[in-house]
């Protein structure tokens, strides 16, 4: 027994650190911040970046998922490590538009193939009810490297001695290196994988989408990423529209979101081995709503940082659940259900791009608005929650 427990470990090891890998996604918040005010672009314009990274998850998880079912899990989850390198070794040499906007897409793809394939490969060591808690750890882990992120940044922008000459930039040859740590890891770690009966059409895929409850996990996922992506984006620009602080400054607001959203994963893991997924969630989705609302009746900063924090709280442990509720919903389909709910997360292309032309045209306020129809929209989903 003891020997099984070490050999699980020893595979959750590198499994997680790919976890981590899959955080690096979330630079792209921090980093259109500042590429906005090097090339000096409007929120509309800014907002294509992290529209742009989750744009490739509607256009590459499906097929990804069918992908898993010829080469397996394991194989397609280096293949998006190495994809995840190419796109964080181009910002080294530059930062002017077109080069950023090459990176954030291999950025988007890499990320959508590993999102598809690392959590079904997760399944094939902890399953049943302890899958949604196992999940939700590898959140934990992946939030580890998405509230890093703008501190690197900050370091690298004000350091007295010059990061490599790359200011803000550094960031990305440090998640590189962890990149390739992973890739070798990972590929020495021998990995049992659960192989299909045989393999579905992209048609077959797409139909699960005909299941009411596989159709509001999906929104439900899109709902997820719109309000993370939209939160990691725009925090720092509440704070400077309504303090005049500096991005600099600001940038706190994005490490802030994830601090709390870590510690949520954190204790989500935990805490979803003592009670129902359904009150869990009840409760996650009731601190972003608090949040929304105070977020539109105050201006105090320490209510600002307050409803940040709560946001990050309230959504860290939501897509952990919605996935496993998909996932259990039908086993028999793990590898096209992971594509289909990892296309959801489309919705981080939709969100900041409505909420871009909304901040344009009334303030971040407009932002706000259409983060709480999110909000709305996952209250709605808590009464489908399956215990």
């Amino acid at each position: 027994m003891a020997n099984n427990d070490n050999s699980k470990y020893a595979k959750l090891v590198p499994i997680m650190l790919c976890f981590f890998a899959m955080g690096f996604v979330d630079l792209v918040g921090i980093a259109s911040n500042y590429v906005k005010a090097d090339l000096d672009l409007s929120d509309s314009q800014a907002n294509i970046f992290p529209s742009l990274v989750f744009f490739w998850f509607l256009i590459f998880s499906v097929p990804t998922g069918l992908l898993m079912n010829r080469i397996g899990q394991k194989r397609t989850v280096l293949i998006s490590l190495i994809v995840t390198f190419i796109s964080l070794l181009l910002p080294i040499f530059g930062d002017n538009y077109t080069l950023m906007l090459c990176s954030f897409s291999l950025l988007g793809i890499g990320n959508a193939l590993m999102q598809t394939s690392l959590n079904p490969l997760l399944s094939n060591i902890i399953s049943g009810s302890k899958l949604a808690s196992s999940l939700t750890f590898g959140q934990f882990v992946k939030a580890i490297a998405s509230f890093l992120a703008p501190y690197i940044a900050m370091w690298g922008a004000t350091a007295s001695i010059p990061a490599f000459g790359l200011g803000w930039r550094v960031l990305f040859p440090i998640y590189m290196i962890i990149a390739v740590i992973a890739v070798i890891w990972l590929g020495a770690t021998p990995i049992e994988e659960q192989r299909p009966d045989k393999a579905s059409g992209f048609g077959d895929c797409v139909s699960l989408l005909s299941k009411p409850f596989i159709l509001l996990c999906f929104i439900g996922i899109m709902c997820h990423v719109g309000i993370d992506v939209g939160t990691n984006t725009t925090a720092p620009k509440i704070l400077m529209e309504r303090h005049s602080m500096t991005l600099d400054d600001a940038s706190f607001a994005t490490s802030l979101y994830f601090i709390f959203r870590t510690l949520g994963c954190l204790s989500g893991a935990v805490i979803l081995q003592k009670i129902s997924s359904r009150k869990f969630f009840s409760i996650s989705v009731a601190c972003m709503l608090v949040a929304m609302i105070a977020l539109f009746i105050s201006d105090l900063k320490a209510v600002t940082y307050i409803a940040i924090a709560l946001i990050g709280f309230g959504n860290s442990n939501i897509f952990s659940i919605i996935f496993s509720q998909a996932i259990l919903s039908t086993p028999g389909k793990k590898n096209e259900i992971s594509g289909l709910m990892i296309m959801g997360l489309f919705g981080g292309t939709i969100f900041p791009l409505l909420m871009g032309f909304a901040a344009d045209a009334v303030g971040q306020n407009g932002a706000v608005a259409v983060m709480t129809a999110g909000t709305a929209y996952l209250l709605f989903y808590t009464s489908k929650v399956r215990n």
